[in-house]
């Protein structure tokens, strides 16, 4: 399974560089960065220390959608439980939960948010599982790099390869898959994006395993072959 770490707009570059020396103590090499400071200063090489080839590969974007759009799990990250999720997970079960998901996840993405103010509501909505570290106070918090080397440590039992496929293929029967046909088959019973049972019917499938997942494709896929038919 392929794992990035996405930091959404840092402000401060040794942040960033010491983020990168994070990862690769962990075993991690691919960074990507939304709208960032400047992360190739000399003060973010410096914290960087041995690890400036995460700095130079990382990949930038102009918004936080265009990074990430091409996973098929995307976890987001925040201090403090907001009612943006019903559901908020311990760092300590973030293995588990993936694990069960097997090769339906290709993909892995974590992302973490602005220094001073974090992910924001629509951001925190557009990820599949919102995680947060468990602290016995709360100041003061955690910063950007400390949050990561957490969240690094804990998702390195996972982590197999570094190594990027050329051309990755399209994960049909994947955890992301589902979640479309899911949301199409919602809105097609005539549950509306607005109403309370749409967004938690869709929160619930992430904790599916495999052999679930495949199972609700199979029924997805049954529907519509049926609905085209008529």
């Amino acid at each position: 399974m392929k794992v990035s770490f996405i930091l959404v707009e840092p402000a401060v570059p040794e942040n960033v560089g010491a983020a990168a020396r994070a990862m690769k103590t962990m075993g991690f090499a691919d960074m990507r960065l939304v709208n960032p400071c400047d992360h190739l200063s000399e003060p973010a090489r410096w914290l960087a220390h041995a690890s400036n080839d995460i700095l130079e590969n990382a990949l930038v974007f102009p918004d936080f959608e265009e990074a990430v759009k091409d996973l098929d799990f995307i976890i987001g990250t925040s201090a403090k439980q907001r009612g943006v999720k019903e559901d908020y997970y311990s760092t300590r079960d973030l293995v588990k939960i993936i694990q069960t998901k097997g090769k339906s996840v290709k993909h892995l993405g974590i992302v973490f948010g602005r220094e001073d103010s974090g992910l924001r509501n629509e951001e925190l909505r557009r990820c599949d599982m919102v995680s947060t570290v468990p602290l016995q106070t709360t100041y003061p918090s955690l910063n950007l790099a400390q949050a990561i080397m957490l969240y690094a440590y804990e998702l390195s039992q996972i982590h197999q390869s570094a190594e990027i496929e050329e051309k990755p293929e399209v994960n049909e029967n994947g955890f992301r898959a589902l979640k479309d046909k899911s949301s199409k088959l919602l809105l097609e019973l005539d549950f509306k994006e607005e109403s309370a049972i749409y967004p938690r019917i869709l929160e619930r499938l992430n904790l599916l395993g495999e052999s679930d997942i495949h199972l609700l494709h199979s029924i997805c896929n049954k529907y519509f072959e049926k609905m085209s038919k008529t």
